[in-house]
C-alpha cells in the first residue's frame, strides 16, 4: 500500500494506480487473521480517501470506484481469513487425534531392556497423518526381550487397523507363549480373523535372551542388518524365504526360527521396505549396508537419527512410503559387569 501510494503521488492521478491499494487487505487475508485483514482494509480506505481528495478524484466516479474496490476486497479478505482459520483449527484437531492414535498404536519403546539399548524412528508417508501401516513393538517377557517389526500391505485406515490387530496379538502372545513360533502362530490366527481377501503383513520377530545369540523368525520381511564392533556388516537373512503373515495359514511350510550371533558391542537394525526401497533421482535403492558407519554414534537415538537424515537426503525429498527403523544395541559394558561373576553372556 505504501508503494502504491508513492507511485500514485509521483505519477499523478492520470495513471490510475489508486485502486491497487486494495492489494493490502487482499494479501493480509492470505497470511493474517480477520482482525489484521480488517485493519489493513481500514488503512487502505484511509489512503484511498486521502489520495482521492488530494487528486480530486471524487469530482468524478473514479474516487468512489476505488473506495468501493477497497471495501469489496476487504470484505472478501475477512471472509477468506475466517474460513482459513477455521480449516487450520480443524487440521490442528486432526493432528492431535493422529498423535494420540499413534501413541496408542505405536507406544514408545523402552530405551533399555536388560543389556540392550533400543532406539526407534518412524516416518509416515502421509506427513499430516503421522501414522501409517508400519509397526514395531518391544516386550520384555520371561524368555527375554521380544521384538516385532512389520509392514502392512497397503495404506490408509485399513492398514492402520491391520497394524493394530498385529500389535495387540503380539503384545499378549509375547508374554504368554514359550517360543517365537508359538507367538507367530497366535499373531497369524488373530490376523486371519481380521483380514479379508489376499491382504498380508510382512514381519520379523526376534527374541534376545541371556545367550550369545538372537533368535529370529522372518515372515517375508527384509532381513535385519547386523553391525559388529570391528566394522563387519551383513544381513541376518533366513535360511529360506517364507510367506508373510496372513498367507501362511493355508500352507504347511511355516517359517522356522534361526539364530544369529549377538554379543556385547553388536547391533541389530530392523527396518521396513520404506527404508531399503527408497530411491534417489537416478532410481537407485538406498544402500543401507554401505551406510552402517552412521551407526557408530554412542547414543543409539543419535545414530538412528543420522541414518534417517541420510535416507531423506538420498530420496531428495519426502519419502513415498512409510519408513520404520528399530535399532537394538548390545551394551559392551554388560560383558564387563558380568565377566567377574561367571555368568554367561
Amino acid at each position: 500500500m505504501a508503494v502504491v501510494s508513492a507511485v500514485d503521488l509521483t505519477a499523478g492521478p492520470g495513471v490510475g494506480f489508486l485502486p491497487l491499494v486494495s492489494l493490502g487487505p487482499a494479501f493480509a487475508g492470505l497470511v493474517g487473521g480477520w482482525r489484521r485483514t480488517a485493519l489493513a482494509g481500514l488503512t487502505a480506505a484511509v489512503l484511498c480517501l486521502g489520495l482521492g481528495v488530494y487528486n480530486g478524484l471524487f469530482e468524478s466516479r473514479r474516487g468512489l470506484t476505488a473506495l468501493l474496490s477497497v471495501a469489496g476486497v476487504t470484505a472478501a479478505g475477512v471472509v477468506a481469513a475466517l474460513m482459513r482459520q477455521r480449516r487450520e483449527a480443524e487440521l490442528a484437531s486432526v493432528r492431535s487425534i493422529a498423535e494420540v492414535a499413534q501413541r496408542v498404536l505405536l507406544r514408545p519403546v523402552p530405551r533399555s531392556a536388560g543389556p540392550l539399548r533400543i532406539a526407534v524412528s518412524y516416518t509416515s508417508a502421509v506427513a499430516e497423518a503421522r501414522i501409517g501401516g508400519d509397526l514395531y513393538e518391544v516386550v520384555t517377557s520371561p524368555a527375554g526381550v521380544r521384538i516385532i517389526v512389520g509392514d502392512v500391505q497397503g495404506k490408509g485406515l485399513e492398514a492402520v487397523e491391520s497394524a493394530a490387530v498385529v500389535l495387540g496379538a503380539f503384545r499378549e502372545a509375547a508374554y504368554d507363549e514359550p517360543d517365537l513360533p508359538a507367538v507367530g502362530e497366535r499373531v497369524e490366527r488373530a490376523l486371519n480373523r481380521h483380514l479379508s481377501g489376499e491382504r498380508f503383513v510382512t514381519a520379523v520377530l526376534a527374541e534376545i535372551g541371556d545367550g550369545p545369540h538372537a533368535t529370529l523368525l522372518n515372515y517375508g520381511h527384509p532381513a535385519p542388518l547386523v553391525v559388529r564392533p570391528a566394522g563387519a556388516v551383513g544381513f541376518a537373512a533366513p535360511p529360506e524365504r517364507s510367506l508373510p503373515l496372513g498367507l501362511t495359514w493355508h500352507v504347511a511350510d511355516t517359517p522356522l526360527p534361526y539364530e544369529v550371533p549377538f554379543s556385547p558391542g553388536d547391533q541389530l537394525l530392523f527396518y521396513t521396505d520404506g527404508v531399503s526401497e527408497a530411491r534417489d533421482a537416478a532410481g537407485w535403492f538406498y544402500p543401507l549396508d554401505d551406510r552402517a558407519a552412521l551407526l557408530k554414534d554412542a547414543d543409539p537415538e543419535a545414530a538412528l537419527r543420522a541414518v534417517r537424515e541420510d535416507l531423506v537426503d538420498h530420496a531428495e525429498g519426502p519419502l513415498h512410503d512409510d519408513a520404520a527403523m528399530l535399532l537394538v544395541r548390545y551394551r559392551e559394558e554388560h560383558s564387563a559387569g558380568t565377566a567377574g561373576s561367571g555368568s554367561p553372556v
